[in-house]
């Protein structure tokens, strides 16, 4: 029998919520942490009637979902599976006579795949929608369409304590909002006196000390939040026996679900419960006689990487909303206290929400389910945050590689037998196709060690040893889990001789590993990035091997999980995606180029062999490619290429734009147009000493420019002697360097080109040295001339040093004896 709804904050907004619904069919109800918005709005709308068919209300995790069912449950006086159930991995507790069922996000997702009209539901509830966990964005998106297009009587709710309801009511077509009174009692905040930046102890030396001292100073239960389970086991150490009348109790996703249970339990008289949790008790989770909340103020989040297909732990500052979530943890049953171990002060530094998880995370699972949905383009559908197209673009990519995609990204009979598999796409994939290879068991033990709680302990790589724990007779909670895990999987039998390994590779085609020359056991993927194994692993010395986990470092991440395996195995298995091909490419630190005929798997070479006769163009443009990595200092420069291309620069600094650039930067950006035809069979650096490269650089300027050139800025001065002297186009004003004698009987200044350009003159004496530049040879005569001469005579005494050089015959020889 029903009782009558508790009086909760929650209360008084009830019928606005049922009158939206009825005049909408959309809502937004904005209620904060206590308010009881988890329990009583979906028991009031199964009381209030209108909602055809039963109402499905969407928890983001397993505990809170059960919880919630069997609060439900409770006001009937009922059990869970009754008027009130629940459906989760792994564990369904419904019926017949089931109005209230309340899922994790990814079954909504396989119901509505599995039949886009849902029928027999009346009214989607998605709970904690400020989570943004992505199952409930692609959740309310395909609640939006179905809506839109089947289903105009599908009335949809989105609860949530610290969202931006704004954008969520636009998106669900200027949905009503509805904001819900504040918690049930009031919180006392006390704030650290110390900001973060001058804190020199380790977190869990400060949180243990915050808790013996709000201890000391209030009553009742305690939560205290931390950002892992190593955190927690250590913080736990440290407070054991110093609070004598508490019961200490992780709590933590990884934990034994019958733990996680009974850290929810009441404490016993006279005690209290001293609960040390991650975020998983920031919402839904009705933790009893909690009044004390302890916050470090911290999150850990897995942070992806879409190029090497890994994710990392990274341990952040919790948002604005994360830490208002957990301080309503203390108000629901009495006035509370919320410890915070941050000041006042840095709040305003906090970011307002937490990422939103479809922007950084692995995103296979969702490309997958779009696929089968028929939805082309990400961009089409109604997600409050589109998912990132570059993630979304790889997670497609490696779905085609296992052929869960044809060639136009639509899904295949293989891609909707993937999703059908309760287990991520990659750990589907290795079930299947482990069960081709005759490798059923291993292929479902593999999964079932990779979707839950490492059955070993931290450190030990090897795979082998949790396939052995798994299969051997020890009891631990987290052993029973991945057991029930394997029966829920299907099970089988292995009839094939894969090793272990092979069969994880169907998973991770992108990291199979092979091991570096050296000895350091550091390994190249075959997704291109590089990992490493501790020094003293026995895996260390494989020369093969496939990684399930890492730590997700940038650079070289550290191995976690791996399995040794073989190349006859890689070529079994993955024979359709190695590649044969002829490779010329420079190999920078020998210098020269490398021709091999090698087979690739992804960035792993598995087979090399010398190539006695490569394609000529081909070399060439390794050898180019050496050009390139060496730079243009390579060549064998010499006046006569480095004047040409002074020349050309000339002519372009003075509006002459059309023709080529000379520089060192777009010499080498067009280097293959001039300069291939000159490394035909080169192979070293010190071939390249072999080219012609005033003809070479000639090529590039063309021979209707180069006559052009001539007439314009010609390459020599021919002098009154004769003698054809080099012009300088370096500097501002074309120049030459010549004896002065070789200048004599020249009355007009020389210029070069079609607007009569003065020459610079540099005048040497007979011993090459400068003795004059000038810019007017007349005037340089008739003027500086006689003082030059009057030096000059004594020191070169058989050379010419007449009084009129204008008139003088020029010469480059000196005078005979006697003269």
């Amino acid at each position: 029998m029903a009782r009558a709804l508790p009086d909760l904050p929650i209360t008084p907004v009830l019928p606005e919520i049922s009158d939206a619904l009825r005049r909408h069919g959309r809502v937004v109800l904005q209620a904060p942490p206590g308010a009881g918005k988890t329990t009583l709005v979906p028991l009031h709308l199964l009381a209030m009637g209108g909602i055809a068919g039963r109402i499905l209300m969407l928890e983001p995790r397993r505990v809170a979902a059960r919880t919630a069912a069997e609060r439900m449950a409770a006001h009937f006086g009922e059990k869970a599976g009754e008027t009130v159930g629940y459906r989760m991995r792994g564990a369904t507790r419904i019926s017949a006579a089931t109005r209230i069922e309340v899922v994790t996000e990814g079954v909504l997702t396989r119901m509505i795949q599995n039949d886009a009209e849902l029928p027999g539901i009346g009214c989607i509830i998605f709970d904690e929608f400020h989570e943004r966990a992505l199952q409930a964005d692609l959740g309310l998106a395909l609640a939006l369409e179905i809506r839109a297009a089947l289903r105009p009587d599908l009335k949809l709710v989105v609860m949530s304590a610290t969202l931006d309801a704004a954008p969520v009511a636009a998106l669900m077509d200027d949905a009503p909002v509805i904001t819900s009174a504040g918690r049930a009692f009031d919180v006392a905040t006390i704030w650290a006196d110390m900001p973060w930046s001058k804190r020199h102890r380790r977190i869990e030396d400060a949180v243990a000390e915050t808790v013996i001292r709000a201890a000391a100073e209030t009553t009742g239960g305690m939560l205290v939040f931390l950002p892992g389970a190593g955190e927690i086991r250590r913080v736990a150490g440290k407070l054991a026996g110093k609070i004598p009348d508490a019961d200490i109790r992780p709590l933590y996703g990884a934990l034994p679900f019958r733990d996680q249970m009974a850290a929810l339990a009441p404490a016993p008289p006279g005690r209290r419960a001293l609960v040390l949790a991650t975020a998983i008790a920031e919402t839904s989770l009705t933790i009893p006689e909690v009044r004390v909340v302890v916050d470090a103020g911290l999150a850990r989040r897995a942070r992806f990487d879409p190029r090497a297909a890994m994710a990392r732990l990274v341990t952040e500052r919790a948002s604005k909303a994360e830490v208002t979530q957990r301080q309503g943890r203390a108000g629901r049953v009495a006035d509370g206290w919320c410890y915070r171990l941050w000041t006042r002060g840095e709040e305003g530094g906090m970011a307002p929400f937490p990422p939103v998880e479809i922007e950084d995370d692995d995103l296979m699972g969702l490309a997958l389910e779009l696929a089968i949905w028929g939805a082309g383009d990400a961009a089409e559908m109604p997600f409050l945050t589109p998912p990132p197209a570059p993630t979304l673009m790889r997670a497609r990519a490696m779905l085609a590689a296992f052929g869960a995609l044809d060639a136009r990204g639509g899904i295949t009979a293989h891609g909707r037998a993937l999703a059908a598999v309760p287990a991520h796409p990659r750990l589907a994939q290795m079930i299947l196709r482990g069960r081709a290879a005759d490798m059923a068991e291993t292929g479902v033990v593999l999964a079932a060690i990779l979707s839950g709680r490492d059955p070993v302990s931290p450190g030990d790589v090897d795979i082998a040893r949790r396939i052995a724990a798994v299969r051997g007779t020890g009891k631990e909670p987290r052993l029973m889990e991945i057991r029930a895990d394997i029966k829920r999987l299907g099970g089988g039998r292995d009839t094939g001789d894969l090793s272990p390994g092979a069969v994880l590779s169907l998973a991770y085609p992108d990291r199979i590993a092979r091991r570096r020359t050296g000895t350091a056991p550091r390994y190249h993927l075959s997704g291109g990035k590089g990992a490493v194994l501790p020094n003293d692993d026995p895996l260390a010395g494989a020369e093969w091997l496939v990684v399930a986990d890492l730590d997700g470092d940038t650079r070289e991440a550290r191995v976690r999980m791996a399995a040794p395996l073989r190349l006859d195995e890689i070529r079994t298995l993955h024979g359709a995606a190695i590649e044969r091909a002829d490779i010329c490419a420079w190999d920078a630190r020998a210098g020269r180029v490398v021709a091999e005929r090698q087979e690739r798997l992804g960035a792993l070479i598995l087979d090399r062999r010398a190539d006695p006769a490569p394609d000529a163009l081909a070399l060439a443009a390794a050898m180019l490619d050496g050009v390139r990595a060496l730079g243009l200092g390579a060549l064998p420069w010499d006046k006569p290429a480095r004047r040409l291309c002074d020349r050309v620069e000339w002519l372009r600094a003075r509006g002459n734009a059309a023709w080529p650039a000379m520089d060192d930067t777009a010499l080498l950006e067009a280097a293959a147009d001039w300069l291939l035809p000159s490394l035909s069979g080169m192979r070293r650096r010190e071939d390249l000493a072999g080219i012609d490269l005033r003809a070479a650089l000639e090529t590039r300027i063309g021979w209707d420019r180069l006559r052009e050139m001539d007439r314009l800025m010609p390459a020599k001065f021919i002098a009154p002697t004769g003698t054809g002297v080099a012009i300088d186009y370096a500097g501002d004003m074309p120049k030459i360097s010549i004896r002065l004698q070789e200048m004599m009987g020249l009355a007009r200044h020389p210029t070069v080109g079609s607007g009569g350009m003065p020459l610079l003159i540099e005048l040497l004496s007979p011993a090459q040295r400068p003795i004059q530049t000038t810019a007017d040879l007349p005037g340089f005569w008739a003027s500086s001339y006689a003082e030059v001469r009057k030096e000059m005579r004594g020191r070169y005494p058989r050379h010419h040093w007449p009084e009129n050089p204008a008139e003088a015959a020029a010469t480059r020889r000196a005078k005979r004896r006697g003269e």
